[in-house]
Order: structure tokens, then sequence, then C-alpha cells
């Protein structure tokens, strides 16, 4: 069986799989880019569930990253985590989002309102920070680690990270979708002058993260139509 449809980890160190450009050789065996599984009514309240949540926030911690999706470690399963600590030095200045787990995702309801925002990513380490739309709202349904059903509601930069690893569980990173591009110190310059927009709202000509998404679908039911 692939390893990556499993909870089973290894033992030493998890490795942060990076994005591989299009049209280029590795895309069609690298888990960023293959459709995740759900989790099973099985696998819920399990040890090696509880170890793969536990292993992953360990790993987007020692990274100083705000979320974190299981195919980002070479695991095809419908798992993320999201969390912005006051004290996070990349994201400081947008506030603090609570720890939270969402297994078996998918988007329920979008803000009109769309928000730009300059993307960088575990898995696009060294790479240019990528400006796109993500919605000022969504509304979710997904399970917890427990299996029961949870909705709710994410604004503001929580609404940002949740859109932006569940593009990964879509598949690929923010770079298959931006078209403006900047290091971080230009961007860092380029903020600091105000010549370029930071979360602000976002024209229709900014290219959506989470395109080809419709409202409402199942990952499984957005995978069967690709």
């Amino acid at each position: 069986m692939d390893k990556s449809l499993t909870l089973v980890l290894p033992k030493n160190e998890l490795a942060i799989l990076q994005q591989i450009p299009e049209n280029q050789q590795g895309r069609e065996k690298n888990a960023l880019y293959l459709p995740p599984r759900s989790i099973t009514e099985q696998e819920f309240n399990s040890p090696a569930l509880a170890a793969l949540i536990d292993r992953m926030y360990r790993t987007m911690v020692n990274k100083s990253g705000v979320g974190i999706a299981a195919n980002q470690i070479g695991k095809r399963l419908q798992v993320f985590i999201i969390e912005a600590k006051s004290d996070n030095p990349r994201y400081k200045v947008l506030g603090p989002v609570k720890k939270q787990v969402f297994i078996n995702p998918f988007i329920t309801k979008v803000s009109a309102q769309k928000k730009n925002f300059w993307h960088g990513c575990l898995s696009a380490e060294g790479a240019n920070r990528g400006n796109v739309a993500t919605y000022e709202w969504i509304e979710y349904q997904c399970q917890n680690e427990q299996g029961a059903l949870i909705t709710g509601r994410l604004e503001g930069f929580a609404a940002v990270i949740f859109q932006h690893e569940f593009k990964h569980l879509m598949n690929g990173t923010y770079l298959d979708v931006a078209k403006e591009c900047l290091s971080k110190e230009a961007l860092d310059l380029a903020i600091e002058t105000n010549k370029t927009p930071f979360f602000e709202v976002a024209s229709d000509a900014l290219p959506l993260l989470i395109q080809g998404y419709t409202i409402g679908q199942t990952l499984e039911q957005y995978h069967s139509t690709k």
C-alpha cells in the first residue's frame, strides 16, 4: 500500500515537501500534487491520528509556520492545522490565531469581498512571496479528532491561513496561482513605503488562491472533477 495514504509515520524528523514548478518532473509523484483521502470513521480517536497531528504541529512550530497540511509532510490525508502565536516573528503584526485542527474540511460559505495577501510557505523555501486574493471570511465544516462534526466561521488572518492550507489539499501552493511575486526584502520595502497593498480589499484582477473550488464541495467532489 502507498505509505503516503496511511497514518504510519517515520521515526526520524518529518521533512517538508517542496513545491515543484509546473511542467517540471516530479510533480506526479509529489504528495503536494496528488489527491488526499479523507480520514475514515475507524481512524478517529486513534493513537495513530493523534500522533500524526502531534508530529505535524511540532514540525510547524519548529519551522515557525502558522499552518501545515498533511500532504506537506508527504501524507495524502485531509488534515491541516492553523495557529499564529502573538510572538511569531513573521506574522505577529496580524495578531494571534488560536490552534485549530481541521479534518475532512470543506468550505460552506464565503464573503463577497476578498482581501489581498502576500503568501510565503514552508513548502516554498527560498521562493518569492506571491500576492493572491482570499475571501475576507469563510464558513466551514470539518471533523475533530474524535470524529464529531464541527462548523465555524473564520475572519481576517485566520481565514487567510485556512484558505492557504485548504489550497494544499486542493493540491499545489500559492506559486501555482500568483502572477505577482516579490522577494521578501523587496516586499518589506514596498510595504514600508506604501508602494504595494498589504491585506487590503482585492480587485477582481487579483488571482484567487482557491480558484476552481466550488463552495460546498467536499475535497472528494473537487478532485473527482479534475
